[in-house]
């Protein structure tokens, strides 16, 4: 390998010189000195720009994530696991606002592999998205892919995850994303910050289990155990060793990064008696207010001050986390544990058997505690960070999201032959052999998808009360296809099919605001006027309400195709999915760029 020439003017001075020691016709000179100049003139045109771009945005961050096998020992169980990198969790991405990030991704495993980098808007970079056969098809045993994206206007906890299957239950790691240079938080600054990155945990393989779900038409087995950065904690079978430990001194504020990226449950979190103070959440700075016990929904990030004692008590202190549970599934009705721990001085009397005080959480099934701690949660709204709701609406829309049936085919074992699936207004998503992206991009959609998806319901029920006796969904690949920068205002409404349930919805390239939620039915003429179109909360993920509804909007400021889930897996898996294709706008800045040479192939 030879290393690549620069061309700059110093190459362009040789050839001058050369100029000069060999005789060369006067017309050749001439053409010469002209070539330099022009060459000279066209570098200046298109290098001062960008040095100039460069010096009010960031930097270049390059990672390499290798995706291999590591033994890994919990609950006394050893088993081999995808990783990034053989760290389970993976490595953080840091970066500032403003820079550009450089993954490049290999991988030297049998499964198929894509990462999504969950909640960075990537704005005309849908390329470097990453979930499965929507922006690309995965990469291949012995195949890389450079994911290249720029975080424009965002700062906070993002986290990044595989977006194939169930392999996110092993390959995730946190993304902070740090304001730019000499710009403070709206808030104390931290004395130290720390992730907090809750999991989930089987003992088993999770691919064969959700093989095994689908092919029998019924719900996968539940976790084994819940884990605080990788570690299951002490309430576990010989999990003592593997307990996180967060060590901190007296009289200080520190961040703690909470993410959620656990598969199937949404999970309270407390530490005992110490209150948390909720700065940030989905990498957007909140309203602050303090509180025992935090929500998060697999899919969710909440940044949050913790002012430690003014001196050292005696006592250890329970970090602990539990699911809230909702719908008829069975579930791991079981808690992880981690310990806060005070630093002492060499004055302080050594007590080696400290007390363990544990924080009460809420009930399992306390959905009042859910959609009031949702209510708190208020964008700062202010001059700096401006909440910038959509109020001139283009379009509305209802969506149903929940449980159905399905005949099953024959390849499957059903029981009656009947399956659980999932959807939304009654349409269960198939998932293509083709990314949806690349068919949309070079105009070759026909057998991909289609563009009828239901803008409402295909017929009316009591969605929250007694369910219609024909609960079968139908199913297809169908999206929603938008122009640009349109103002999009639309209601997920939960059903009582099979159960009632709360679905923590995620929408790729976007943030949208929450400005309205509720229980019961949605009704479009009492509930709009109470919509929040001042400081609601602007998020990536948002957990539709067990029994009720959430209001969305947002503005299609991104061309691409953009991917809507819930993110319970178990859920994605059934089909409550569908795409949102946005169309370009009129301007160079308002396309899509293509596709890069290294985009994998299906």
């Amino acid at each position: 390998m030879h290393p690549k020439k620069n061309i700059t003017s110093s190459h362009f001075q040789i050839i001058q010189n050369n100029s000069k020691t060999k005789k060369i016709p006067t017309m050749a000179s001439h053409f010469l000195k002209a070539v330099f100049a022009f060459c000279t003139f066209l570098l200046l045109c298109v290098l001062l720009p960008q040095l100039a771009h460069a010096k009010h945005t960031g930097i270049t961050r390059h990672y390499k994530f290798d995706i291999k096998l590591q033994n890994v020992t919990r609950l006394c169980k050893t088993k081999s696991i995808l990783t990034v990198n053989g760290k389970f969790p993976g490595p953080r991405i840091i970066a500032r606002e403003g820079d550009r990030v450089l993954i490049k991704v290999a991988n030297h495993v049998q499964n198929n592999v894509t990462l999504h980098w969950h909640g960075i808007r990537q704005l005309r970079s849908g390329w470097a998205d990453g979930p499965a056969y929507i922006t690309q098809c995965p990469i291949q045993t012995g195949q890389t892919y450079l994911y290249n994206f720029t975080i424009i206007g965002q700062r906070g906890t993002l986290f990044w995850h595989a977006h194939i299957s169930w392999l996110r239950a092993t390959i995730y790691g946190p993304i902070v994303i740090l304001p730019k240079r000499h710009v403070p938080y709206p808030f104390p600054q931290p004395f130290k910050e720390v992730p907090i990155i809750f999991g989930e945990w089987w003992n088993a393989n999770t691919e064969t289990i959700i093989s095994q779900a689908l092919k029998t038409g019924s719900g996968p087995n539940v976790s084994d155990a819940y884990t605080i950065n990788g570690l299951p904690g002490p309430l576990y079978n010989c999990s003592t060793k593997d307990t996180f430990k967060l060590k901190v001194k007296p009289g200080k504020t520190y961040l703690l990064r909470l993410i959620n990226a656990a598969l199937n449950d949404e999970l309270f979190f407390s530490i005992a008696n110490h209150s948390l103070t909720v700065v940030e959440a989905d990498a957007v700075y909140v309203k602050p207010f303090r509180t025992q016990t935090i929500l998060i929904t697999p899919g969710q990030t909440t940044n949050v001050l913790l002012r430690t004692k003014p001196k050292a008590p005696n006592a250890i202190f329970a970090m602990a986390a539990r699911p809230y549970v909702t719908g008829p599934a069975a579930f791991d009705n079981s808690t992880t544990m981690g310990l806060l721990e005070y630093e002492t001085g060499p004055n302080h009397k050594k007590n080696k058997k400290l007390p363990l005080l544990k924080p009460v959480l809420p009930k399992l099934n306390d959905t009042s505690f859910s959609f009031k701690f949702s209510q708190k949660i208020r964008s700062l709204a202010n001059a700096k960070f401006p909440a910038k709701v959509p109020k001139n609406i283009n379009r509305k829309f209802f969506f149903t999201v929940g449980l159905g049936l399905s005949s099953c085919s024959k390849s499957q074992r059903c029981t009656n032959n009947t399956q659980v699936l999932a959807g939304i207004n009654n349409v269960s998503f198939i998932q293509p052999n083709t990314a949806l992206l690349q068919a949309h991009f070079f105009n070759k959609t026909k057998g991909v998808f289609t563009t009828d998806f239901p803008t409402n319901p295909p017929f009316k029920f009591n969605y929250t009360g007694k369910p219609p006796s024909n609960l079968m969904l139908s199913t297809g690949t169908k999206v929603v296809v938008l122009p640009y920068k349109t103002s999009v205002e639309l209601v997920l409404q939960d059903t009582s099919i099979i159960g009632a349930e709360s679905h923590p919805l995620h929408l790729h390239g976007f943030n949208f605001f929450v400005v309205g939620m509720g229980f019961g039915n949605f009704d479009s003429k009492k509930d709009p006027p109470k919509f929040n179109l001042v400081d609601p909360a602007e998020r990536n993920t948002i957990g539709v309400p067990s029994g009720g509804w959430v209001a969305i909007r947002f503005l299609t400021d991104n061309p691409g195709v953009w991917f809507m889930h819930c993110h319970l897996e178990v859920h994605t898996s059934w089909g409550l999915k569908m795409a949102w294709v946005v169309m370009d706008g009129k301007k160079p800045n308002q396309k899509l760029a293509p596709p890069p040479s290294d985009l994998p192939k299906c």
